[in-house]
């Protein structure tokens, strides 16, 4: 009877070996490095919660880059969600050559957010970029700009880029969640003379769900840690005006060798993350 009682906790061992040294480990050894003074070498000073108390109360660029994923949220609920149940209601008809757009859509999801941010910089260049070139091109010279380079805006024409990548992955899911719902509902609800909206407010939406959290969970989660895009178009700049958390972070880390600072932006970033990662782990595990 013990032995039964044992074997369970056997087989998730290994998984919770690998979990606790590759997760839990980790983040509570930046924890304790962010109340630390320490350059990555020689032996660590400890000060308490130093850091976190300049980061909050005197670093002007950690708050830029706080407001900035703050933005990079809004805009991805706003637009990232819209434009990928567009897309999902747009493919989920049926007419010929659907799944070659699918896959159309989808590809730019599976190219490294490096590599999108490479091509984007250039499309943007502002002397012989495809954008600018393009504006000449049908005779609006007078609105070629400097995208990258005005700190006004860079911050939403890289967002741009990103949403052209990411539209994919939500599309998907709400792919998945309109194919999910009954066909006969849809058609009892064209007998009764419901309309296209009226269908789509009362009927698709509410059995959408499931769907709409696990896909605001996730793309809240990705636009926390928003970094590759970011360091590939602008590097955090014009003037720090595209920063955000996780560029911050590792620009404290490596670029100025204040390894205790870039712990508590990173632990930061890791209670934000938990806010929403708790709830949405909770609703997914709950019995139905």
């Amino acid at each position: 009877m013990a032995k039964s009682k044992i074997v369970p906790y056997l087989f998730i061992l290994p998984a919770f070996i690998i979990f606790t040294s590759v997760i839990v480990y980790p983040a509570l050894n930046s924890i304790w490095i962010s109340l630390h003074r320490w350059s990555g070498m020689g032996s660590m000073e400890f000060i308490g919660l130093a850091n976190y108390m300049h980061l909050l109360t005197v670093d002007h660029v950690f708050w830029t880059a706080f407001r900035n994923n703050i933005a990079w949220m809004g805009l991805t609920l706003i637009f990232m969600v819209s434009v990928s149940l567009g897309f999902a209601l747009l493919l989920n008809a049926q007419f010929r050559g659907r799944t070659f757009f699918r896959g159309l859509f989808y590809f730019p999801f599976v190219l490294s957010g490096i590599l999108v941010g490479i091509i984007w910089r250039w499309m943007y260049n502002a002397n012989f970029g495809f954008f600018n070139e393009f504006l000449s091109l049908i005779g609006l010279e007078q609105f070629r700009h400097v995208w990258l380079g005005n700190p006004d805006g860079a911050l939403f024409y890289v967002f741009i880029a990103a949403l052209w990548r990411g539209v994919g992955a939500p599309m998907i899911l709400f792919l998945a969640g309109l194919q999910t719902i009954p066909a006969d509902v849809l058609e009892s609800a064209d007998i009764d003379g419901a309309g296209k909206l009226r269908t789509f407010f009362s009927i698709k939406i509410p059995l959408l769900k499931e769907t709409f959290i696990i896909v605001l969970a996730t793309q809240i989660i990705g636009s926390m840690g928003v970094f590759d895009i970011i360091i590939s178009t602008t590097g955090g700049g014009p003037g720090n005006s595209t920063q955000v958390l996780a560029s911050y972070m590792v620009q404290q880390t490596f670029q100025f060798a204040n390894m205790g600072m870039g712990a508590a932006i990173s632990s930061i970033m890791l209670v934000l993350m938990m806010i929403v990662i708790i709830p949405y782990i909770l609703f997914s595990t709950k019995e139905r």
